[in-house]
């Protein structure tokens, strides 16, 4: 621990949370209007859509990897390791997003928009948000050395992410849809431009306030060995933990993003109810400010890995529910996504907290440290799972025959239904069957390896 250095506190938990509401202002805007903005204004084919994000996300497995590598071999400032990349970064993250909502093209061929989608996309998500995603995530060890200071900073970082969804997809929805002769609720194209434009100017004025206020008290030392792709995959891929925790999060992700996507689809089209979808964003505000509450407590007391299975178990049930019923009345559809919304708190509350736990696991069983690289590998399998949500209900809504012509004929909405519930209750269950088998972190293992890392570092001085 640095000497001479404010104590840590709500300061801190602030700053952390402003960074993740920087992040949504991009990321959440593009996983809950991106797809649905080029199948319904710019006219691409949700198979299209599906398949480019898929192939930006495999793009990722380099980035990601190498940003890490890149933060890993930076030398510190006076600010520290990883705050100085928020400041660099802010700027060019907010002007990729922007570019992705081009309504000012939607009459040109569709050779330029595929061109124009394809490079925007990739420069958004696998350049400038891997840039700035990558040192943030891997901040919070340099925020604390206590396993308890880092999962308050996990809770905050949610609240600050679900603050950002919040904006998006309650505020959003309200502004850029609108009420055709028919009665159906259709996307504004200019309106979601103007939309995208606001977000950037705040994820640039969220950031700062994250390099403002947030401190890095923990000395991380520059990494000097050789770099190698194939010596840091045998690093990542030797932790059982790692591996457990990347398959849980990888199709956690894969559940979570299909219902944020499937959502602009299931609520104006199958249920004809943008005001319903509005309200589905504040319930999970609500929800996630409640649960960030209970569940540092619940994370003390019982282990991380230990709730968190018993939320994704809730999660699933109720999704499971939900497509064997097969309602018509909304109501009663957001009762079970409200248990749904629950459960996957526990997941999103802990996982930034157990990322860190593995860092320290592998520093211990290994006897080195790189929590740029590590928290990378971790990052690709969120984007693994996203890539994979966006491209799995692009192909399911092609298969569907969902166009621009059919979006609201009786075959197609049913199609979107058992899209939206079947497929977030399957990988649910494989993401809580990753935890039991595979990830071995249980409560009493955490703490005695944050004990005998305290001791080492107490040994050397740092």
């Amino acid at each position: 621990m640095q000497k001479n250095v404010k104590p840590f506190g709500i300061r801190d938990k602030l700053g952390y949370m402003f960074g993740d509401l920087g992040n949504g202002f991009s990321f959440a805007l593009s996983s809950v209007f991106f797809m649905k903005f080029y199948t319904d204004v710019m006219g691409v084919s949700p198979a299209s859509v599906g398949l480019m994000m898929l192939v930006a996300k495999i793009i990722d497995a380099f980035t990601d990897v190498g940003m890490g590598q890149i933060v890993d071999r930076t030398p510190p400032t006076k600010d520290g390791k990883f705050l100085p990349w928020i400041r660099r970064i802010a700027g060019p993250v907010a002007l990729a997003s922007f570019l992705l909502y081009p309504t000012y093209f939607k009459d040109m061929s569709m050779a330029f928009k595929m061109v124009w989608m394809y490079g925007t996309y990739i420069l958004w998500g696998s350049i400038a948000y891997t840039a700035i995603n990558i040192p943030y995530g891997s901040m919070a060890s340099a925020v604390s050395e206590n396993p308890d200071h880092r999962t308050h900073l996990s809770t905050w970082r949610t609240i600050g992410s679900q603050a950002g969804n919040f904006i998006i997809a309650v505020i959003g929805p309200m502004f850029v849809y609108y009420t055709d002769q028919n009665g159906h609720e259709i996307l504004s194209g200019n309106k979601m431009t103007i939309f995208a434009l606001v977000c950037s100017i705040l994820a640039i004025i969220t950031y700062m306030l994250c390099f403002k206020l947030t401190t890095e008290r923990v000395k991380i030392p520059r990494s000097e060995e050789k770099f190698s792709f194939l010596e840091t995959f045998k690093v990542m891929f030797s932790s059982r933990a790692l591996i457990g925790l990347i398959l849980a999060s990888l199709f956690f992700l894969l559940s979570v993003m299909a219902v944020s996507g499937m959502n602009s689809y299931l609520y104006p089209n199958y249920f004809q109810n943008v005001k319903a979808m509005s309200f589905v964003g504040t319930s999970q505000m609500v929800i996630t400010l409640l649960m960030a509450i209970v569940v540092p407590k619940l994370s003390a007391k019982f282990g991380k890995k230990e709730v968190t299975v018993f939320g994704l178990s809730l999660s699933a049930i109720s999704y499971l529910l939900a497509y064997f019923l097969q309602t018509s009345n909304v109501k009663t559809f957001i009762f079970f996504v409200i248990l749904f919304q629950i459960g996957t708190a526990f997941q999103g509350i802990t996982s930034w907290a157990m990322i860190i736990d593995v860092i320290d696991d592998l520093e211990v069983s290994k006897g080195r440290r790189d929590d740029g690289a590590i928290y990378g590998a971790f990052s690709f399998s969120r984007k693994l799972g996203q890539a994979a949500a966006s491209g799995l209900t692009g192909f399911l809504l092609t298969s569907i025959n969902y166009s621009v012509e059919s979006k609201f004929d009786p075959q197609v909405t049913a199609g979107i239904y058992n899209i939206s519930t079947l497929l977030p209750a399957v990988t649910l269950i494989l993401a809580t069957l990753a935890y039991l088998v595979i990830y071995p972190l249980n409560r009493q293992k955490v703490y005695d390896n944050a004990k005998y890392l305290h001791e080492q570092r107490l040994k050397t001085g740092e």
